[in-house]
């Protein structure tokens, strides 16, 4: 059949060898062509990206100067906005006075702590002294009215004995009356003893009264040292106070966060700002990568750590290479605003789009001209 084959060639002249030739040679670019892109994925739907900080106000007031331009260079630390300060210093000096008064009462409750101790114990023991005191005079003036009923008796007794005989004149009249007025006497001393031993008890119930209310001189020193603890605290709130004082004057200069250029600043001399309203951002140049959304039919040979050539738009005569960081773990459509939901029945079949995120090799941009969201076309090199 070959044979065949070249002697029609050769039967068919020089035009024959031509085509043949053509032939081949279409084959071999073919081949070239196929082993070229078979090795390599490419997307025209790619992005620079990189750290765009946003700088906020974080106190309110007033904006009276502002340091820095459009597009202009800043290193990190610098000044950026100046908010009016006043209101903020006498929020601080009105703290630390606050503080000064917490401090002075939380002195003075440490101290009321030992003296209201002491006092509590030197009244208790006083009054357990004074009780013990109290009783022995009530066993005192008890004994002493035993003694005085007793003699009040003997005397009564006496007085019925020679009550008779003064009566048959067997004893001197003298001698009756006698017995009659130490009856009389016993008696009032027995009336005497009775009125002390009332009065002995009265004072023994006034010292356990005393000594009961002494008693209440622990429950004294847990107020106070409760009074205490409560001051230490509001020392400890009055010093938070000082701390966020001073953190809002700080506040009132914003500074850099990173080094960057500034982008859409929004702030101007005079206006009143709140916190948390944007200023400015920061976008750092220093540190950008490639975000590119490749088709997920394209990812099945796409690895981290791959080669890749990048081409940027805006710079034709420039190829920048780099390689695979990362990929994403979702496509784009399920972080957008709003997925897709195909359980509607009018389900249509999309392409799929997966970030792969490309970090570039290191002195590729010494210049740095790439910005964020400059468009580039990605070649990876998956063998």
């Amino acid at each position: 059949m070959a044979d065949s084959l070249l002697t029609r060639v050769r039967r068919g002249g020089p035009a024959r060898w031509v085509l043949v030739a053509g032939v081949l040679l279409l084959v071999v670019l073919g081949v070239l062509l196929w082993r070229h892109f078979a090795v390599r994925e490419s997307t025209d739907d790619a992005q620079i990206d990189g750290h765009v900080s946003p700088v906020a106000a974080r106190v309110a007031g007033t904006v009276v100067e502002v340091a820095v331009g459009d597009n202009q260079l800043v290193e990190e630390g610098a000044l950026l906005v100046r908010i009016d300060s006043r209101d903020h210093e006498v929020a601080l000096a009105r703290a630390r006075a606050d503080l000064a008064e917490s401090e002075a009462s939380a002195r003075a409750a440490r101290t009321n702590v030992p003296l209201t101790s002491t006092s509590a114990t030197s009244q208790e023991s006083a009054a357990t002294s004074e009780l013990a005191a109290a009783e022995a005079r009530l066993a005192t003036a008890r004994a002493q009215l035993r003694e005085a009923e007793a003699r009040a008796v003997l005397a009564g007794q006496d007085v019925e004995r020679f009550r008779p005989l003064a009566a048959k004149d067997e004893i001197p009249k003298q001698q009756f009356d006698a017995a009659v007025t130490a009856a009389d006497t016993a008696r009032a001393t027995r009336d005497a003893a009775a009125s002390a031993v009332s009065a002995a008890e009265k004072g023994v119930e006034t010292a356990r009264a005393r000594l009961a209310e002494a008693g209440t001189g622990r429950e004294r020193v847990g107020i106070v040292s409760a009074r205490a603890a409560s001051a230490e605290a509001k020392v400890e709130v009055s010093k938070a106070a000082v701390e966020q004082a001073r953190l809002n004057l700080s506040y009132t200069e914003v500074r850099a966060p990173v080094r960057g250029v500034v982008s859409r600043k929004s702030v101007e001399v005079g206006q009143v700002v709140q916190p948390g309203q944007p200023l400015l951002a920061l976008v750092d140049l220093e540190d950008v990568w490639v975000v590119a959304n490749f088709k997920e039919s394209q990812l099945a040979a796409i690895r981290p750590g791959q080669p890749v050539e990048i081409h940027v738009d805006a710079f034709d005569d420039h190829l920048y290479r780099g390689r695979v960081d990362s990929i994403a773990a979702a496509t784009g459509a399920r972080f957008s605003l709003l997925p897709p939901e195909n359980a509607t029945g009018n389900y249509v079949k999309v392409v799929q789009r997966v970030p792969v995120k490309i970090i570039l090799e290191p002195g590729q941009d010494p210049e740095h001209r790439l910005r964020p969201g400059m468009s580039v076309v990605p070649t990876v090199f998956t063998r």
